[in-house]
């Protein structure tokens, strides 16, 4: 089990990774240097670290798991810095970078999701296959998650380029209340995005 947990951890510091790199290629394709010229635009894992999301809540939630308390192993990486103003596409440039990074988790599942039903030899090797299997749920659940319109993820900001002006008051009472519609998800629907994730998992590998 403490094996698995710590293949689980590598797993994911590299899925948010690339997931933040995204988002940083998407910007610099666009037109903005900042992540760049940040230095962001690495696979690196430290420029990428959250002192909070990557090293002390996992860390804890690690912990608990260890000591039988169970539950789920949750984090993020340091964002990448953006400036929108430097976007050459004014009006969906903020979309095509938001949605970037759910992309490039999914990208990832869908790579290893058909190496096990294509590939007979990863099937074939117990270890192997259960490397693959947590690079697909691990993924699946970065780009679900994300994918949700709620402030700060992903899904709010492709949410925000649909709005029409007159919906500004849907965006201000997202934003403000997001943090808390974040904790109720996390707490009381994880589950939901669980059974999802798996569904997807089981159909792209065909098991």
């Amino acid at each position: 089990m403490g094996i698995e947990i710590i293949f689980i951890i590598i797993i994911f510091l590299f899925s948010v990774i690339i997931h933040e790199l995204a988002h940083g290629s998407m910007a610099l394709a666009l037109g903005d240097l900042t992540a760049q010229r940040a230095g962001r635009l690495t696979l690196n894992p430290i420029k990428h670290l959250d002192p909070i999301g990557s090293i002390l809540l996992p860390g804890l939630l690690i912990l608990m798991n260890f000591l039988g308390a169970g539950g789920i192993i949750f984090g993020w990486a340091k964002p990448v810095p953006v400036n929108p103003y430097n976007f050459k596409d004014k009006k969906w440039g903020s979309a095509k970078v938001a949605v970037a990074g759910p992309l490039a988790n999914i990208s990832l599942a869908l790579i290893f999701g058909l190496a096990i039903r294509f590939v007979p030899m990863v099937s074939s090797i117990n270890g192997l296959f259960l490397i693959f299997f947590y690079i697909i749920q691990i993924n699946l659940i970065l780009a679900i998650f994300n994918l949700m319109p709620i402030p700060p993820l992903d899904g709010s900001h492709i949410l925000f380029s649909f709005l029409p002006r007159s919906a500004q008051n849907i965006k201000i009472a997202l934003s403000r209340h997001g943090l808390i519609l974040l904790l109720f998800v996390i707490f009381f629907l994880f589950e939901y995005i669980i059974k999802i994730m798996m569904w997807l998992a089981l159909l792209i590998t065909g098991i």
